[in-house]
């Protein structure tokens, strides 16, 4: 059977949730030992980047904004790696379920020993906020933003930034035009003017991988976490209209880990995996 492979460049964005602090040794020992030359060894030939960014301490009520805790891990494509022409894999990815235990995507029931988990953590990446834990995000957006609203022409001279990545998805029961309206009325233009955002763009996500469906991807910068607080918890009370639709009393009106989810980070890559990794190396 001839095979037709589509060229589809493409970033991805996986936000990376930490259950407790318990488990950041045992995620981060699976990351580096397992699952980086798992990754590289399957889609090196069709991945130009592949890179994580730890996620900095939750800022002040950061939690209501969804907050990840572990990283982000973004990979650009050259090839939707999900059509059905990429299904057969030679090996299959090491990813235990207590992965994603430990991400706090599955509940957080003991297992003495990992192999005793009765799927493997790659079916558990479809699955997720039917089972009342926080769901697997998994989304590729477009390779560059589709929209810039403030800030364009800043450059590294202008200083470091403190990034807020966010993913929103609008509550059932509305249409996607609806909530698309609240956030270009009431989200848009508070931001495009808010004198502590220094940068602010914005993109629909194209694909969703697994069960979640999120709608919009955005990143506004700040010079800290001290401005974030400013302009998105204390000023948008006052700016910022709340929707018929709300699900939150308080902006961002939406339900954290579910309807949106936050990343906060710097501007340097933790781990450029091409690039910077070596194999798994402790240090004593």
């Amino acid at each position: 059977m001839a095979m037709g492979f589509e060229f589809k460049i493409m970033r991805s964005l996986i936000y990376v949730g930490l259950a407790k602090e318990e488990y950041r040794p045992k995620l981060m020992d699976w990351l580096y030992r397992h699952h980086i030359p798992d990754s590289i060894s399957t889609f090196g030939p069709y991945c130009t980047k592949y890179a994580f960014y730890q996620a900095y301490p939750t800022p002040n009520e950061g939690e209501r904004f969804g907050a990840r805790k572990m990283q982000l891990t973004e990979h650009y494509w050259l090839v939707d790696e999900h059509m059905p022409e990429m299904a057969n894999r030679i090996m299959t990815e090491y990813m235990p379920m207590d992965v994603l235990r430990w991400q706090g995507c599955i509940p957080d029931v003991e297992n003495k020993r990992v192999h005793e988990n009765a799927e493997s953590g790659d079916a558990g990446r479809a699955v997720g906020g039917d089972n009342g834990c926080p769901p697997f995000i998994f989304a590729f957006v477009p390779i560059n933003w589709e929209e810039d609203f403030r800030g364009k022409g800043r450059t590294v001279q202008d200083g470091p930034n403190y990034r807020w990545q966010f993913m929103i998805k609008y509550p059932d029961g509305i249409s996607k035009e609806e909530g698309e309206k609240w956030f270009y009325d009431e989200v848009v233009p508070y931001f495009t003017n808010c004198c502590y955002v220094n940068r602010f763009v914005s993109s629909k996500i194209m694909i969703n991988y697994g069960a979640t469906a999120f709608d919009r991807v955005s990143e506004l910068w700040f010079e800290g976490e001290e401005e974030w607080y400013k302009a998105v918890v204390e000023e948008t009370k006052s700016f910022i209209k709340k929707p018929e639709w709300a699900q939150e009393e308080e902006f961002p009106y939406l339900k954290p880990q579910f309807n949106i989810a936050s990343v906060f980070l710097g501007d340097i890559a933790t781990m450029d995996a091409y690039s910077q990794y070596r194999g798994y190396i402790p240090m004593r």
